[in-house]
């Protein structure tokens, strides 16, 4: 055979076996018998293995596994994987609902769909090829696990000619889930060797817990041939792109089922609020005939204009809820309670609990939130309690069980801090007790220290939580600034360091100095400024001599910056031994000036005014909107506020932004007279 015939062989097996694939998968139509589907295959993964340079990128031949990953690479989602608001109960959906109709975005509809309790993954595509697949991690960032999910048989390795159009870069989102019947087969197997194993003296193997632990275990398995035998599956659920065909969810989700994705049929167009109650009620028992588990009803605004309308919060869409079942409870018994100081002072109880199964996992602990929780409980150690999972995740103490012997040690919250003795200290209007000796509270001062280094903030990765320990133990820190005064002697001086640790210690720190003065503002633990803040301060103000100079009435006038935020802000420059440290971290080269991204000056058209950008523009991102400013001299704002000179309007352009802008007297510049000032 000619290799150019043999690469058509390849080419059309491949094609062949895809085409089978989806037909087995998502239409449950077996075209051929296993025995030929199998030939076919063998016929394939030989030719490939003779001929590899003719493998097809979306070769079946991928679904078998086969690479072996020895670490996941982290990478950036393009589009964060932001959370959903919780609720719990028909008035909190009715609320939701009285909160879209205020923002007066028109008429709307929902789009109901089951919350598959599985575990979350970003798909990336481009070109109708399948090129990445990232978890959800922190939501910025996850793990690139393309070759685990290239074994999941009802994900498109590329996807299915359609006539809705899919662009030439798209990212879809989904729901990796073990089925029940999977788990199910799994544990039996293991449950059979293990009687082989008693019998020959070896120590049994764990069963999984629950599909979605075990999905999620599965997934982070270095070995993607032992990833395909679990046969794990994928329901997908949305869609996101800059160049998308549709403008309402409900056909995005058509589009998807066009291109060959596995979407659930279990959705609804619902026309108001009682519609979505009333499938939330349909679904209450019907979900347990499903194929994988749900813990709820996921509610979405339809209509992707007004979604933009409706905005985000920092952590999640307002425009989405997820409607969340009574969840699985249990009886246990509670055997002591620890206090916990937390790294702001905060002390909250924790319970020990004798053992107890409850939705799938063993729970020995349970959080009981404050004090105020603990009498309402009226709790005693020693008391029979109910026990659920919050969002069937985390387990909380719902009761006492008043019809069991009650316990005979009444549990009181503390006076003192648990960790250094100092008298606790309660908040107006706060119901936390905390310990307000920050600067000698060992958990505090770790917390701290932990804070400043993790990911998020300035990301120094040599020193992990147990080497932190390990130098505030010796001496060698007490506070962030101590950071910047190790010596390499000091270091070595301690059992475990060498001189190659010790070298990556100190230069971990060194390229601390080169992140953003966002970045260095959220590492110092100002209490209430998270990341999100941070970055509108930064930008705001431009430098911490400007930010610690600034008024609480210049601090609320940043957009989202509230009293509360702003009278923290206050209250840690307040306070001498935080100005010494900020002052001392300055002397040691860390940045706290805010420099916006170098950009090549082009022009001066907008030189002396400040800019925000809302809406679509054809042919440019909202990135390439926010250069476009700089390269010609303008400045950007992070919100529309009093001191913005322009918002430049585009196609679906936010209702908030355009209402708040005209009640403030902002200038409005469309995109046309945009362009002509910049005559581009």
């Amino acid at each position: 055979m000619s290799l150019e015939s043999i690469k058509a062989e390849i080419v059309e097996l491949t094609q062949r076996l895809n085409r089978y694939n989806h037909f087995y998968y998502q239409e449950h139509i077996s075209k051929i018998s296993d025995f030929e589907f199998d030939s076919l295959l063998k016929r394939l993964t030989d030719l490939e293995l003779a001929y590899p340079l003719f493998k097809q990128p979306d070769s079946p031949t991928q679904r078998v596994g086969g690479s072996i990953n020895k670490a996941f690479e982290t990478v950036r989602h393009r589009y964060p994987m932001l959370s959903l608001s919780n609720t719990y109960s028909d008035e909190d959906l009715q609320d939701f609902d009285e909160r879209i109709q205020k923002d007066s975005v028109g008429a709307y509809q929902f789009v109901t769909e089951l919350k598959f309790d599985g575990v979350a993954i970003s798909l990336v595509y481009e070109n109708g090829l399948l090129v990445q697949a990232i978890t959800r991690g922190d939501g910025e960032q996850g793990d690139d696990v393309t070759a685990n999910i290239k074994t999941i048989r009802t994900i498109p390795l590329r996807i299915q000619p359609s006539s809705m159009p899919a662009p030439a870069y798209f990212v879809v989102r989904g729901e990796v889930f073990m089925p029940k019947s999977e788990f199910e087969r799994i544990n039996l197997e293991i449950a059979q060797d293990n009687l082989e194993r008693e019998r020959l003296g070896k120590k049994p193997n764990n069963l999984l817990a629950n599909p979605r632990n075990a999905a999620s275990g599965t997934l982070k398995n270095q070995d993607a041939s032992a990833v395909a035998k679990r046969r794990l599956d994928c329901y997908i659920y949305d869609v996101l792109g800059d160049y998308l065909s549709f403008d309402t969810h409900f056909d995005a989700l058509k589009a998807l089922k066009s291109w060959g994705f596995q979407v659930s049929d279990n959705y609804a167009l619902c026309a108001n609020i009682e519609e979505v109650k009333a499938y939330i009620n349909e679904w209450e028992q019907k979900r347990f005939n499903l194929p994988l588990d749900t813990d709820g009803i996921v509610v979405k605004i339809n209509n992707y204009t007004q979604r933009m309308d409706l905005g985000f919060t920092s952590k999640s869409p307002r425009w989405a809820i997820a409607y969340k079942y009574k969840a699985e409870s249990a009886r246990t018994v509670v055997r002591t309670v620890d206090f916990q100081v937390g790294r702001t002072g905060k002390v909250t109880p924790v319970a020990n609990l004798k053992p107890v199964l409850l939705a799938g996992t063993t729970v020995k602990r349970a959080t009981l939130h404050n004090a105020n929780e603990i009498e309402r409980l009226g709790l005693n150690i020693g008391d029979t309690v109910f026990l659920e999972k919050g969002g069937e995740i985390i387990p909380k103490i719902t009761g006492v069980d008043t019809s069991q012997k009650r316990g005979a040690d009444t549990l009181l919250f503390p006076t003192h801090c648990p960790e250094c003795q100092t008298i606790l200290e309660r908040r107006e209007g706060e119901v936390d007790f905390f310990c307000p000796n920050d600067r000698a509270c060992p958990p505090q001062m770790l917390g701290a220290l932990q804070h400043f280094v993790h990911r998020k903030a300035l990301n120094i990765e040599s020193l992990g939580e147990k080497t932190l320990e390990l130098f505030y133990k010796k001496g060698l820190v007490r506070n962030v600034a101590d950071l910047y005064d190790l010596k390499a002697d000091q270091i070595l001086a301690l059992e475990g360091f060498k001189e190659q640790s010790t070298k990556n210690i100190l230069q971990s720190l060194e390229n601390a100095k080169k992140q953003p003065f966002s970045k260095v503002l959220f590492a110092l633990g100002i209490r209430f400024v998270g990341e999100s803040v941070a970055e509108k301060l930064a930008v705001y103000f431009g430098s911490l001599a400007n930010l610690r100079a600034a008024s609480l009435e210049s601090l609320v006038e940043v957009p989202e910056i509230g009293e509360r935020i702003a009278k923290s802000i206050l209250a840690y420059f307040n306070e001498s031994e935080n100005d010494l440290t900020v002052r001392r971290l300055e002397s040691h080269g860390l940045c706290f000036m805010h420099t916006q991204e170098a950009v090549q000056q082009r022009g001066n058209a907008l030189e002396g005014k400040t800019y925000l950008v809302t809406g679509s523009f054809e042919g440019y991102s909202r990135e390439d909107m926010d250069r476009v400013v700089r390269e010609n001299g303008g400045k950007l704002a992070s919100g529309v506020s009093a001191k913005l000179d322009v918002l430049v309007v585009g196609e679906k352009a936010g209702a908030s932004k355009l209402k708040k802008a005209e009640q403030l007297g902002v200038r409005m510049m469309y995109a046309d007279e945009f362009w002509d000032l910049l005559k581009v």
